[in-house]
């Protein structure tokens, strides 16, 4: 409890060193107005624009994992290039990364601090940048049309 401020009564008064909790994540989410469901204890799935962000306390970290898409089956070069550059120029809290045949954006914050506002700003930003870039990175998953509209 270094750095602590105590009272005359020997009490801390500087409460911040009080790690947080499930009860907390909880909170912040009902706080937040966002729909969301427990799956497990610790373990939570938040609905925001329709994709599902798992949010889940991993030890003292709080995770943070959404969905943007399958990895295409070919042209991955450029699109691993634009994550790259995206994850320099757009993600605050977060990085665009890979997951298996997946691409998903991840973030962690350390659960001992966390308040709502940083809780909140790691969901926006997520939130924020999917939606952002997603007609983007979908055009790596559509079929290309060039070849069809040029034999017309």
């Amino acid at each position: 409890m270094t750095g602590a401020r105590l009272s005359s009564a020997g009490f801390p008064t500087n409460l911040l060193w009080i790690m947080k909790s499930a009860e907390d994540i909880e909170s912040y989410l009902l706080r937040m107005g966002v729909a969301h469901e427990t799956i497990k204890p610790g373990i939570w799935l938040v609905k925001i624009d329709g994709s599902p962000l798992v949010v889940s306390i991993a030890g003292p970290v709080v995770a943070f994992r959404l969905k943007v898409m399958d990895l295409p089956r070919t042209g991955r070069e450029e699109l691993y290039r634009t994550l790259l550059a995206l994850n320099t120029t757009d993600m605050v809290h977060g990085a665009f990364g890979l997951e298996g045949e997946t691409v998903v954006v991840v973030a962690a914050l350390e659960l001992e601090n966390l308040d709502l506002n940083e809780f909140q700003a790691v969901i926006d930003d997520m939130s924020m940048a999917v939606s952002k870039h997603h007609p983007n990175l979908a055009r790596y998953t559509a079929p290309s049309t060039a070849g069809a509209a040029s034999a017309t």
